[in-house]
């Protein structure tokens, strides 16, 4: 590590000579994996890497970042003048890629820039380094739910991520139930694993009634509607969603629509068969991504966010509705009720039948909503980017200190 010195004067005395007084303020050179960060290609790594690292350069200002990108990067993630942004192809979009961007081309990055600590955000980490490293393995859904993603994918993770997190000096992970869970399935001592909650940004707040109306009338011909936020991805659970929401229409004639917000990702062919078949798909809207003013007054302009994934890590899009005033329907599973607290309402999402009881419960129960919103004003207060950012400093002062 590098130091700077710095001298102060002491005032003179009767009985004191003029004194300096030292101190050492270490410089840290700390490089980043920063491959996920992709203008409106974000999705909920991404933006804990955003506003994490945005947090700990400002204010760290003292200390030396690299950014390492896989291909040319946007200025707006270059956030301060202590970043050196450095690209590095190939660009990382397959298996073969991944192992050869981090176990051949990142070592010498990090020797090049006299890295005192390697973090990577999206977990990934290089077992060709010595460099003190501290991956934020979000969650290990691929171990519990293999069949999700594609052969080469699944045997990558499933065979390298063991590795990853037992050659971590520490770990960092987004909710108590990843903390558990890394800790059983890899072996890994649970002193070592630090959690560093999602934050919910001061953008998702609640919009005026204009606002609202606007919203609809672009999106949903002006019509109330559900919101599901994430990807098209097959651990989100969107079909039985769309079963769900097929039964609902069916036994309250209602108008309200189903906007689903999102970038496809694998194994999608199931999803489409389920939506193809529905009686009400013409009441289903998707928007793709979009940008996150567009994000947030869809959320704010929401009846509800039906949010009802078998496997999270985290969830952001929980948060973000409670902070735009909007009512939660969430999963019973894994770290959900860590996120949502009392202040959701909850099904079980194996149950068709039970995402469509609590889609109607919310529908016709307005005290019900009423009365979430106002304890969602209380849950959200445990999360905010800034005590993420600090969070995560702390665990890379952790991991040196050790």
């Amino acid at each position: 590590m590098n130091t700077k010195t710095l001298g102060f004067n002491m005032p003179k005395t009767n009985s004191f000579v003029l004194l300096f007084v030292f101190f050492k303020i270490i410089i840290m050179n700390i490089t980043v994996n920063t491959r996920l960060l992709l203008k409106g290609k974000m999705d909920g790594i991404g933006w804990f890497t955003y506003h994490s690292l945005k947090h700990i350069t400002t204010k760290y200002s003292e200390h030396n970042f690299f950014f390492i990108f896989d291909r040319p990067f946007d200025n707006e993630f270059i956030f301060s003048k202590n970043i050196t942004p450095i690209v590095v192809s190939p660009q990382t979009r397959h298996p073969f890629l991944w192992y050869l961007w981090f176990e051949h081309r990142i070592p010498s990055v990090l020797k090049k820039t006299n890295s005192d600590v390697f973090l990577s955000p999206d977990g990934y980490l290089s077992l060709n380094t010595n460099i003190p490293s501290l991956p934020v393995i979000h969650d290990i859904n691929f171990v519990h739910r293999p069949e999700d993603l594609p052969f080469l994918a699944r045997k990558y993770y499933n065979s390298y991520f063991p590795k990853f997190a037992n050659k971590a000096g520490r770990i960092a992970t987004v909710s108590e139930y990843s903390k558990a869970d890394i800790s059983k399935q890899y072996n890994i001592p649970a002193h070592k694993i630090d959690v560093v909650y999602n934050g919910l940004s001061s953008v998702y707040k609640p919009i005026n009634v204009n606002e609202q109306k606007n919203t609809k009338e672009l999106y949903t011909f002006g019509k109330d509607y559900f919101i599901f936020v994430g990807s098209l991805h097959p651990r989100k659970n969107i079909a039985r969603l769309f079963l769900a929401y097929d039964i609902f229409k069916q036994e309250t004639k209602s108008e309200i629509k189903l906007v689903i917000v999102g970038g496809k990702m694998f194994k999608t062919s199931e999803l489409t068969d389920v939506f193809n078949k529905m009686e009400f798909k013409k009441d289903v809207i998707f928007t793709g991504r979009v940008e996150p003013d567009a994000l947030h007054h869809l959320i704010a302009s929401a009846f509800a966010m039906t949010f009802v994934p078998t496997f999270e890590g985290f969830g952001i899009p929980i948060i973000e509705a409670m902070g735009c005033d909007i009512p939660v329907l969430c999963s019973n599973t894994t770290s959900m009720p860590e996120v949502g607290g009392d202040a959701v309402s909850y099904i079980d999402p194996f149950s068709v039948n039970s995402i469509k009881n609590g889609m109607l419960k919310l529908f016709n129960d307005k005290a019900l909503r009423i009365n979430l919103i106002e304890k969602a004003k209380i849950q959200r207060t445990k999360f905010s980017w800034e005590q993420t950012g600090e969070k995560l400093w702390e665990s890379i002062n952790n991991l040196l200190e050790n």
